[in-house]
């Protein structure tokens, strides 16, 4: 193969999770699965939300654009591989493949920056009750949520914009169900240190920055919370943090579960398996763990529902 500049004849192909023709239509029927769950479920969140006056609060404010966010971002990698395996190709065109990775990179990144958010949130409810009202009024939480939208668009302009100065065969394999940045950055025939050290210079800012603050933000909590006399009290307190909390494990352990994975092993399957977890199984158990551990998200869906039968 040799080094193509022509970027209308460039093709990458997403190799996906196994090339066993008997397991395409069960891969076919868990994804598609997966992602009509994720995309109800998170529906459901925003509906609920925007239906019941009781729950135009800061809080739920965030976590009906988390629950958008989530449905965009599956719908980023899944409905391609979706229709790969059902037109038995697995070809993404160059600008198809920056174009997927770029608003993957924007989404993934919200997601992030969005729980932090929502960890401040509850550290000004916890800590500053007096002042929470004043505090997070409607204009600060819009301007909070604008300037996660920024940074994150910045971070995947810079990071596209970096893969573009690359060159690449003209016929691409990627041992990947989508065109993830790393993987498409060591496919490439071209000098990469720049695009990694920048990589992981920003992960490690925005990423360990990010949880930073959420551990930052908790530990305040959690000092509040003991300072409470009745338990009575200290439940409440903690079962409006009990949600978000799982929602943070979770993200946040299956992410740094990819990048072990990828660290431990050099088999890029096994690396493309761990980044289900985040990029699929994550947005689709979020509602879940919403509704299931809150009693305003459950009575608001119970009335929506009811209202509609």
């Amino acid at each position: 193969m040799q080094p193509g500049n022509d970027t209308q004849s460039l093709e990458f192909f997403l190799l996906g999770f196994s090339e066993d023709p008997v397991l395409q239509p069960l891969i076919l029927g868990l994804f598609l699965s997966m992602y009509l769950v994720t995309v109800a479920g998170n529906l459901l969140i925003v509906l609920a939300i925007l239906s019941d006056p009781h729950l135009h609060t800061p809080m739920y404010f965030f976590l009906s654009n988390l629950s958008l966010v989530d449905i965009c971002l599956t719908s980023t990698t899944v409905p391609k591989m979706l229709v790969n395996i059902q037109t038995q190709s697995k070809a993404i065109s160059y600008t198809g493949c920056i174009t997927q990775m770029f608003f993957f990179l924007i989404f993934v990144e919200l997601d992030n920056f969005l729980l932090v958010v929502m960890a401040y949130d509850r550290f000004m409810a916890i800590c500053q009750p007096l002042h929470y009202a004043v505090i997070m009024n409607p204009r600060l939480c819009v301007q909070l949520v604008l300037v996660c939208w920024v940074i994150s668009v910045l971070h995947a302009l810079l990071h596209s914009l970096l893969v573009l100065r690359l060159s690449f065969y003209t016929h691409l394999e990627i041992p990947h169900f989508f065109c993830e940045l790393n993987q498409v950055i060591h496919s490439s025939c071209s000098d990469t240190i720049l695009n990694d050290l920048i990589l992981y210079f920003v992960s490690v800012l925005l990423s360990g920055g990010s949880l930073a603050g959420i551990l930052y933000s908790y530990s305040k909590i959690v000092s509040s919370i003991r300072a409470i006399s009745s338990a009575q009290g200290k439940h409440k307190a903690f079962s409006t943090c009990a949600s978000h909390l799982s929602v943070i494990s979770l993200f946040y352990g299956t992410g740094i579960g990819v990048y072990l994975s990828s660290a431990v092993t050099q088999n890029p399957h096994t690396t493309s398996m761990a980044s289900v977890m985040y990029t699929v199984v994550t947005p689709m158990l979020n509602p879940f763990m919403y509704s299931l551990r809150n009693e305003d998200i459950k009575r608001a869906l119970k009335r929506s529902l009811e209202g509609k039968l």
